[in-house]
């Protein structure tokens, strides 16, 4: 009989080296188990559907409080797997390598400790949730389309129905633009093409939230041109008279609440990041600002442009009067609410609350990420959201880039989407998709290269443009080749389209396939 006692060529498979490994690992399942003791109350709070959910994105979020890189890279030197995918089951994970850790050293793997989310299950909560708050998937691709609707999309029924046979899968209804009345009739459209295309197209609706913006010039210009070293003011609405009174031009905010919480010192960057300045001093009227950022050739700033103070606390609600009053108006017509400016658990319960005097248990949230706030405290909000049966989050890359600095952007759109994954709840990939497509009617490669990382999402969204259509049909294309290729961080290896001539009788696949 052969000695099975055989000593490996290789150190790294060696039995110390493995015991270690699994030291390790046993010490990391106990501080995952210790976690979820600890934020009992909160899970406890959740929707009895998002219970396992919310037990497994505790485990993530213990498991990512440590550096485990020195343990990934010994973990994949032996063949296990690393947990570089475990976000959707994190403890079946580790239990499951543990297990085959026990069986390389002969052992008989231990008992799990139940789990809350196994393997197939994990993909296919995020599935029943996306199918739940997005609506149903097109058979040829995963990730829904989401439409900003323009004014048109209210008095133009064959519009909308082009929008829907283009690929929209979601209509979001903006209530910073328009009024009830267009609101309504936008929906009554979306409604009317779902019926005629038997298709299904979920409204999203996003509630205008304290979203700071300038206000009229004064003077009645339609715009100032601003170049680096500048100074102007930024004014309450009724100091921007129609007549010019001052040396330095002036324009308005349309949220005078700011005034009390800024101080001299701090950034204020203006439409999207494309003006920044500084806040020299407080006046009478508002506030002295240098520009300390835009283009070479000076850049224009108009009226009804957003506002970002990323270093000062807003004391401001998401739940606005105003969005009280909208939400009376599309509740009985709306699939999900975007709350936008969230930055509190207390900013969610609101809407959560609201939403219970509407009786509206089967109305969608949509968790609007767009401040830095917002992002240091993601794992509270969603655990909050997740006391409502049905949860999203959007990645609002605009003002969170704007917010937190550009060159963060990247890896804070990577951390949301790990977070939201291991909670099951699906992500939205906002601003800016596709935007000169849509626009001008241009495609980039960059423009191209990020509506194809937004795949990892379960929804893009594309704002609105004279060519919303050609976007919409660019996108289903990107969504549906990338189909092949990603499943959230994984790679898929679909075979290659080059050819691979070492071999013969191999022939390429057609580039259309």
């Amino acid at each position: 009989m052969a000695d099975t006692d055989v000593t490996p060529r290789d150190p790294a498979l060696a039995a110390s080296k493995l015991d270690r490994l699994a030291r390790e690992l046993e010490d990391l399942k106990r501080e995952l188990l210790t976690a979820e003791q600890d934020l009992a109350e909160m899970i406890d709070a959740v929707h009895p559907e998002n219970r396992g959910s919310a037990r497994n994105l505790v485990h993530y979020l213990a498991l990512r409080r440590r550096d485990v890189r020195g343990l990934q890279l010994r973990l994949a030197r032996v063949g296990l797997s690393s947990l570089g995918r475990s976000e959707p089951h994190v403890l079946t994970t580790i239990e499951r390598v543990l297990a085959l850790l026990a069986l390389a050293r002969g052992m008989q793997p231990a008992e799990s400790a139940g789990p809350p989310v196994g393997f197939c299950q994990g993909e296919r909560l995020l599935v029943a949730n996306t199918r739940r708050l997005l609506g149903a998937r097109r058979p040829h691709r995963i990730g829904r389309i989401i439409v900003t609707l323009p004014t048109e999309a209210a008095d133009d029924p064959r519009f909308v129905r082009e929008l829907m046979v283009a690929g929209m899968d979601c209509a979001r209804i903006n209530c910073a633009r328009d009024d009830a009345a267009v609101w309504a009739r936008m929906a009554d459209n979306v409604r009317a093409a779902q019926r005629e295309l038997r298709r299904d197209c979920r409204i999203l609706v996003d509630l205008r939230g304290p979203k700071l913006r300038t206000g009229p010039i004064e003077g009645g210009a339609r715009r100032l041109l601003l170049a680096t070293g500048d100074r102007f003011e930024l004014v309450h609405p009724s100091a921007a008279s129609p007549e010019r009174r001052g040396a330095l031009p002036r324009i308005a905010c349309t949220t005078p609440e700011i005034f009390d919480g800024v101080a001299p010192g701090q950034p204020i960057w203006f439409d999207d990041g494309r003006i920044g300045g500084t806040i020299e001093q407080r006046t009478d009227d508002g506030l002295l600002i240098l520009v300390t950022h835009a283009a070479p050739d000076g850049s224009k700033l108009r009226p009804d442009r957003g506002i970002n103070l990323p270093e000062t606390d807003l004391h401001l609600p998401s739940l606005s009067e105003t969005d009280m009053r909208d939400l009376d108006h599309v509740i009985h017509w709306a699939d999900a609410i975007e709350l936008s400016f969230v930055q509190t658990p207390e900013d969610v319960l609101a809407l959560l609350d609201a939403l219970d005097r509407h009786d509206a248990e089967d109305t969608g949230v949509v968790l609007k990420i767009e401040t830095r706030n917002a992002f240091a405290d993601l794992p509270r909000l969603l655990l909050t959201a997740m006391r409502h049966r049905s949860c999203g989050v959007m990645i609002a890359r605009g003002d969170l880039a704007v917010e937190a600095g550009f060159e963060r952007m990247a890896e804070m759109q990577e951390e949301i989407l790990w977070i939201a994954e291991a909670a099951h709840v699906p992500t939205i990939w906002a601003t800016q998709v596709l935007d000169n497509l849509a626009r001008e009617g241009s495609l980039s490669r960059a423009e191209m290269t990020d509506a194809a990382m937004g795949a990892r999402a379960e929804a893009v969204m594309l704002s609105k443009g004279p060519y919303i259509v050609d976007a919409i049909r660019a996108l289903d294309n990107i969504l549906a080749r990338m189909k092949d290729h990603q499943s959230k961080k994984r790679a898929l290896f679909r075979a290659l389209h080059v050819s691979t001539s070492l071999w013969p009788d191999d022939q390429p696949q057609s580039m259309r396939s």
